[in-house]
């Protein structure tokens, strides 16, 4: 009761302002008291206005009030800090209801300040002395205060537990040791700690590693997840301005279509109305002309008659309508059938490219937790079949392309090719138009002697005969090569023989963010040929070279 007094009348005497207790307590006119400080430097403030308020009432004054300490206040509070300080000291001192307490005090018992396990009984600071003064007592255990000192004595001997027994991992007393836990692997409990804190320290030295680790990682997540945001932002943006292009090439090719229709239409229109014209002229000179034989034919002079009748007879030669209906016209009807066809054909495209960037949007994984498993099936395979076309820009000048730049076949006759940085001018091998990124499957068809079926980056060697051109024989191509019947693996110059089921169709797949490239024999089955597990760092393009005999060709399947 006492401390809820101090309490209380400290709250009455604790100044509105700075909320402590006053300090050179002045009261003003209307009745509010303060510190003399803070009630100054409030009045400091308001000095511009020349009007001085109440921090709690806001009673104005003018002018400014006298302050004096209330001497009365003054004693008041200082008495208050006394009895208040005091109260507050003893009551930390006592012990509560979640406070350890003192064993050895009687009445009301004072906090424990250690606890001694020898003893088994906790101690105030007063009554703790005897351990720092008797030099018996000196050897006791202390310990922060501790409720649970009589879980260190033994239920059944009525003993301090100081030893461990390892073979049944339980704390027991001496007596247990040579009774029922005689002939066990037993040690003192204070030895069986320092093993176990050196393996405690072990384990933490782990856990903080552990943390560290993860600490990085987590940090990692946080830049992948800033690097896909940044990727993300970039690819909408560069999206929108293709789009924006695709839109403006659209209209542009649109209003030339307009700009040629109406143009063909002002030409065919003038054509129509010059022939009109010249029509309409020769209607008139026929139709003086039949005026001037109808007064002929009334002459009744027949020498009048005979001597008119040559100038009036004569005709001009008429005009060339033999345009004029000569079949039925449909206007610019074909031109809308092949505005219309342009359509369906964008649309196909559209319509099967938007598959392939779905795919590849879908690809995007940050974490590979569970790397996805390749498929078992053909038609497993074939939900990622792209529709490869092969690059006329890349293609050696004696490979032949066609059906739609999907075939190639080695000719004696050199190709019209233009040059291009992209040709490979020494090496019967061309690319693919088309990058090949997340998981693609494709299947090619050979007829002839040899072929390699190969994947490359964009950035192989094109210029000369070196193994840097060459699909296989260096770090930018992987190949499986078919010749006489039998199949070999090569990349960066190293030969591995593959075997299995030899056919002339081949299926490769590609997961390019797992590095899983595999080669099939595609038959009425699917059969492995080789896989190949490494890191790819470029997106990749499908390449074919064939053997040097002629008439040799390779294909990049349509398939369903």
């Amino acid at each position: 009761m006492a401390q809820q007094g101090a309490q209380l009348d400290g709250a009455k005497f604790c100044c509105s302002i700075c909320l402590d207790l006053l300090k050179d307590p002045v009261t003003i006119p209307c009745g509010h008291s303060y510190c003399m400080s803070c009630i100054n430097n409030f009045w400091d403030e308001e000095d511009k206005k020349e009007i001085y308020s109440c921090p709690q009432c806001r009673q104005a004054f003018t002018p400014r009030p006298v302050l004096v300490k209330n001497t009365m206040l003054a004693d008041l509070v200082e008495q208050l800090k006394k009895t208040g300080l005091q109260a507050a000291a003893d009551d930390l001192c006592y012990a509560g209801p979640e406070d350890v307490a003192c064993d050895v005090c009687t009445g009301r018992k004072l906090k424990a300040f250690k606890s001694c396990l020898t003893c088994l009984m906790s101690y105030c600071e007063n009554h703790l002395q005897s351990h720092f003064e008797s030099t018996k007592l000196k050897k006791h255990k202390l310990v922060e205060p501790s409720e649970t000192l009589q879980e260190n004595i033994c239920s059944r001997h009525d003993e301090v537990m100081k030893m461990f027994c390892r073979t049944d991992q339980q704390i027991i007393c001496y007596l247990c040791s040579v009774d029922e836990h005689k002939g066990h692997d037993t040690v003192s409990a204070a030895a069986e700690r320092t093993e176990r804190q050196r393996e405690l320290e072990v384990s933490r030295l782990n856990i903080q590693q552990r943390i560290q680790n993860r600490e990085k990682d987590v940090k990692l997540l946080q830049q992948e997840v800033e690097a896909v945001s940044r990727s993300a932002d970039k690819a909408v943006e560069d999206s929108e301005k293709i789009f924006t292009q695709l839109i403006r090439l659209l209209q542009k090719r649109s209003s030339d279509v307009k700009q040629q229709i109406r143009s063909q239409q002002e030409t065919e229109a003038s054509r129509v109305k010059e022939l009109q014209e010249k029509l309409q002229q020769e209607i008139t000179e026929l139709k003086r002309k039949d005026a001037e034989l109808k007064q002929l034919s009334h002459t009744e002079d027949h020498n009048q008659f005979l001597h008119n009748y040559p100038s009036v007879s004569q005709l001009s030669e008429p005009t060339d309508s033999s345009s004029i209906n000569i079949r039925p016209l449909r206007y610019f009807e074909d031109v809308t059938a092949a505005v219309s066809e342009l359509r369906d054909k964008l649309q196909d495209i559209l319509k099967e490219e938007w598959t392939n960037i779905s795919l590849t949007v879908t690809e995007v994984d940050v974490l590979l937790s569970e790397p996805k498993s390749e498929p078992k099936t053909r038609a497993g395979f074939l939900r990622y079949s792209h529709e490869i076309t092969l690059d006329p820009n890349t293609a050696h000048t004696y490979l032949l392309l066609s059906d739609g730049n999907r075939k190639a076949e080695l000719t004696l006759q050199q190709q019209s090719y233009s040059s291009h940085p992209d040709r490979f001018t020494a090496r019967w091998q061309v690319l693919s138009r088309e990058s090949l990124t997340g998981r693609c499957y494709w299947e090619v068809e050979w007829s002839g002697t040899g072929v390699r079926v190969a994947v490359a980056y964009k950035n192989i060697s094109r210029v000369g005969d070196s193994n840097e051109c060459g699909f296989g024989r260096n770090d930018k191509s992987w190949a499986l090569y078919y010749n006489n019947n039998s199949y070999e693996f090569w990349f960066n110059s190293i030969s591995t023989t593959v075997s299995g089921p030899v056919s002339s169709r081949v299926g490769v797949y590609l997961d390019h963010r797992a590095g899983i490239l595999s080669f099939y024999s595609v038959s009425e089955t699917m059969t492995l040929l080789h896989r190949v597990q490494t890191t790819f760092t470029q997106p990749l393009y499908a390449g074919l070279w064939l053997c040097y005999d002629y008439g040799n060709s390779a294909e990049l399947c349509k398939v369903k």
